[in-house]
């Protein structure tokens, strides 16, 4: 190989955009992960006082990504601070709670209906199996279980419509109801048959777009009763 043709590989490679540094991963991006997988699984509640040292002892991180992983959930308003500055789960009032459930009805009904377009039958067989362990879990009295499995059934629907933007609105306002889903069969359980999953279910096997949207707005509405019950309660002090 001549000089000149050595010289223009190594300029090649050195100029080569595909060559990227090998970093560690993200410690901030890890912990902020976890935090709110831990948010949208009710995982931490209201009140719960995130205080940075201990926190950061219990990721085994130093303080700085921790504070930034914190940081970055306060503005996205999943978390809040209190007067002193410590890092706090916020409580929902029923005016955010109700405007929650709103846009929720809106955007995941969009979803559903746009799922009856795009869902093949395997990932519609994933939803039905996953509210086969719903149903199984209210006979065994598996209520905190069965409070996963519902969020895994709702996003799962809504990522199922193939709307990116959508669904991170989506997921975003199900870490902010997270803390308080434990509270979610408050009521009961909704007298209803057959249950609206199932209904969705139907839809998007048969491309109903609007029975699909339909059936998981009934699922919000009616489904959700505990949640307003227990809001409602906290709002009155009771």
């Amino acid at each position: 190989m001549s000089r000149s043709l050595q010289e223009n590989s190594a300029k090649t490679l050195e100029e080569a955009d595909w060559v990227q540094p090998i970093v560690k991963e993200n410690l901030s991006d890890r912990a902020y992960s976890d935090l709110r997988q831990a948010l949208m699984r009710g995982q931490l509640r209201p009140g719960a006082l995130l205080r940075l040292r201990p926190m950061s002892a219990r990721f085994g991180i130093s303080a700085t990504p921790m504070r930034e992983a914190l940081l970055r959930l306060v503005s996205e308003k999943a978390l809040t601070l209190d007067a002193r500055g410590t890092v706090v789960v916020p409580t929902l009032t029923l005016d955010q709670l109700l405007e929650i459930r709103a846009v929720r009805t809106d955007l995941e009904g969009r979803a559903a209906a746009a799922a009856a377009r795009f869902a093949s039958k395997q990932e519609i067989d994933g939803l039905e199996a996953i509210h086969r362990q719903i149903s199984q879990c209210h006979l065994s009295q598996q209520f905190e279980k069965a409070v996963d499995l519902n969020t895994e059934f709702h996003l799962g629907l809504c990522r199922l419509g193939r709307m990116p933007i959508v669904y991170d609105i989506v997921e975003g306002l199900w870490v902010r109801c997270g803390p308080i889903l434990s509270h979610l069969y408050d009521a009961g359980l909704p007298d209803w048959e057959p249950h609206p999953h199932l209904r969705v279910i139907a839809a998007l096997r048969a491309g109903d777009g609007e029975g699909a949207r339909d059936a998981i707005r009934e699922d919000i509405e009616r489904g959700g009763q505990g949640l307003l019950t227990h809001v409602k309660d906290v709002d009155e002090g009771t």
